[in-house]
């Protein structure tokens, strides 16, 4: 509080200004203080970081490329992050000579998304009834995190391989993460793109380039 102290009680002479003392009271900013730092530390705590698992391709000089990147082909989807919001995948093993293989798709629910919920269908199911056991309270939360780990990491699971290409976008590359996540895929990597990779892309685009256009009535 600031408090003004007029002077003394003595008689002023005619026609002199009165002396002023101003004193303010910086208590209530100290409390002030106090509580905010209070707060700031409070939010804090509770902001913490959100991680994402990410597995890149061993740097053992002694493994070939093939090996660096071995897969179980029943197993396997290679997707091809291409420019303009596209995403190109195929099941298996790459056959470069065939750009039949090659299916076009796009980031939408109905395009990625859906592909990989179909092709991880067991492992979402499992996840999901794991879920309710955990909000029914009939398992603990380290019960769902370590069984629903089991279930995504199964030496049997779905392995998705992530090639990015320079026409993606950091956005195309989160995007496809978070799809990782929503589809329970425990084992994925990313990866340079092959020469056979473009290949294919190339070819696929100029038989539908070639392909004939339906005549308009």
């Amino acid at each position: 509080m600031a408090e003004v102290n007029t002077g003394g009680g003595g008689e002023q002479k005619k026609g002199k200004p009165k002396r002023l003392h101003l004193r303010v009271d910086f208590t209530p900013m100290v409390d002030m203080n106090m509580l905010l730092i209070t707060f700031f530390m409070f939010c804090t705590t509770l902001s913490k970081p959100q991680m994402m698992d990410l597995v890149m391709p061993t740097k053992d000089d002694n493994l070939t490329k093939e090996q660096k990147t071995k897969t179980d082909e029943k197993s396997t989807i290679t997707l091809l992050l291409a420019d303009n919001d596209v995403v190109y995948y195929y099941f298996g093993f790459p056959q470069y000579d065939d750009y039949t293989s090659l299916i076009k798709t796009d980031y939408s629910p109905d395009g990625l998304r859906k592909m990989l919920a179909e092709r991880n269908g067991r492992v979402v199911k499992k996840i999901a009834d794991l879920r309710m056991q955990k909000l029914k309270k009939t398992i603990t939360d380290e019960d769902f995190t370590e069984q629903s780990s089991e279930l995504k990491n199964a030496k049997d699971g779905l392995v998705v391989i992530i090639k990015p290409t320079d026409g993606a976008t950091y956005k195309n590359l989160v995007d496809v993460l978070d799809e990782m996540q929503i589809c329970s895929i425990g084992k994925y990597a990313i990866v340079e793109v092959e020469d056979g990779d473009f290949t294919l892309i190339e070819n696929l685009q100029l038989q539908r380039n070639l392909a004939p256009k339906p005549n308009k009535k």
